[in-house]
């Protein structure tokens, strides 16, 4: 049990770093964008490489710090697979967000929540999922199974 939690505070600091990465990189790219091109433009293009390069950051330490690796699993076969549960994880999200984003829309009771207080109460509840989502599916597929 005690190496399970070290595994999950290790878990959480790799995935509050990879957050800060995702989020510098995508509002960076945002702002220098913003100027020259449209904002759905400058949002995806800044959401992309945001996204992409914090994902490359995550399996780096995730499978240096957080997991042990497979002994059998090429590092290759490993993060495309780390890759694909992280899309999932990605895909999870965004139909959480719109949930509660329609949540919100069909009850007058949720209106007493201003718009933004609600998306970022969504955030925060969407990325709790998916953070227990991504611990128990990399644990699962990607972390050597214990003799």
């Amino acid at each position: 049990m005690k190496k399970l939690m070290e595994q999950i505070i290790k878990f959480g600091f790799v995935g509050v770093l990879c957050f800060l990465i995702d989020f510098a990189i995508s509002t960076g790219l945002f702002h220098l964008l913003i100027s020259g091109t449209t904002r759905n433009v400058a949002t995806a293009v800044g959401g992309f490489f945001g996204f992409t390069i914090s994902v490359v950051v995550n399996y780096i330490l995730s499978m240096k710090f957080v997991f042990e690796r497979k002994e059998d699993m090429s590092r290759k076969k490993e993060f495309v697979i780390f890759l694909i549960l992280s899309l999932i994880g990605l895909g999870l999200n965004e139909v959480l967000l719109l949930a509660c984003s329609a949540g919100y829309e069909a009850s007058d009771f949720l209106k007493i929540f201003h718009d933004t207080l609600w998306f970022a109460i969504s955030k925060i509840f969407a990325t709790a999922v998916v953070m227990v989502y991504n611990f128990i599916s990399r644990k699962i597929f990607l972390e050597k199974k214990a003799a």
